[in-house]
């Protein structure tokens, strides 16, 4: 168990190194990887399963305690981000089935992978957790009608059957693991830390499946797709902090919900873009998975060393379920 524990620490670690390095295999060498491509949203479930996991009820404690800060948080998080993105897609002139692919990693709910980075960025940990958690939640209602209004001029749009698709992957497997954590305790406690290995696993297989189907389309509009999520993360990550800092939180917060706001999950991006949208559209999300893993370690440890002006921080290093899956 020792030894699986190390790996997935390992895993965890250096998850952006896996996702380029199995996204450049995947594009060089991709008939291996072809096979994955009809278990996306099986692979998805498991990740969110991991989720569900570790939670606990003291992770919703703030949103009844101080609940302005996660407010204002998860509304940064549904408006700046799919706004940003339309207004990206518009100005660049992307394809139509890439810019609803990039609506849609804008319209997603925050990535698990954030927790660790608002940690490290000597931000608000248990907001960073609140919000994540309350806007996947929110997701299933919130993600399709999102779409439709803004992602409806490129592609159509079936909001029932996206609501459906996110229960399936994100909400019923995230009830799962609830359960499981709740009748089962010491079972869980005894392989928590196994969780990262098994998320990471599950993601660069995702990655790669996306890759592998789409390598021709990559090589010939891989450019625009990378300058879009990079300015989309950015925009993001930027306009957060902004927001937060102009309705008067303090420092933590505002790099909780900044870096919040710029990282997505992009898991949940790429298996909505495969079954609703199309290969190509997943193609922002698989992109984003990858960038979101640099943009957010270099911000938090740029953070790390400034510290905190208007409070002593006294957060608890976030739980084991902000490690379990980096989307």
């Amino acid at each position: 168990m020792k030894i699986l524990e190390t790996i997935s620490m390992l895993a965890g670690k250096y998850f952006a190194l896996w996702v380029i390095l199995i996204a450049c295999i995947a594009f060089f060498i991709p008939a291996p990887f072809l096979f994955f491509k009809g278990y996306i949203t099986i692979l998805l479930g498991i990740v969110m399963f991991g989720m569900g996991l570790t939670l606990k009820a003291n992770d919703f404690k703030i949103v009844f305690t101080k609940p302005l800060p996660v407010i204002i948080g998860v509304c940064a998080q549904f408006i700046i981000m799919p706004l940003t993105s339309f207004a990206i897609a518009y100005l660049l002139n992307m394809p139509a089935e890439l810019a609803a692919g990039l609506v849609l990693l804008g319209s997603v709910p925050g990535g698990t992978a954030s927790n660790v980075m608002v940690y490290l960025a000597k931000g608000n940990v248990p907001l960073s957790i609140a919000m994540t958690s309350v806007s996947t939640l929110l997701a299933p209602i919130v993600t399709p009608f999102i779409l439709l209004w803004l992602a409806g001029q490129w592609m159509p749009v079936d909001t029932m059957a996206m609501f459906m698709s996110i229960i399936q992957v994100i909400i019923i497997p995230i009830i799962l693991g609830l359960v499981v954590r709740r009748f089962l305790p010491s079972v869980v406690d005894k392989s928590i830390h196994v969780i990262p290995l098994i998320s990471v696993l599950a993601i660069i297989t995702i990655v790669s499946a996306v890759v592998s189907g789409n390598a021709e389309t990559i090589a010939s509009a891989g450019f625009i797709i990378f300058m879009a999520v990079m300015l989309h993360n950015t925009f993001g990550l930027f306009l957060g902090y902004v927001v937060a800092r102009i309705l008067g939180l303090d420092e933590s917060n505002r790099r909780a919900i900044s870096i919040e706001v710029g990282m997505q999950n992009s898991g949940l991006g790429v298996a909505l873009a495969t079954a609703h949208f199309g290969p190509l559209a997943a193609l922002p999300s698989v992109v984003g998975a990858v960038w979101h893993n640099i943009s957010g370690p270099i911000l938090a440890t740029y953070w790390s060393k400034k510290p905190v002006e208007q409070e002593q921080l006294s957060h608890s290093h976030p739980s084991n379920h902000t490690k379990d899956a980096h989307i």
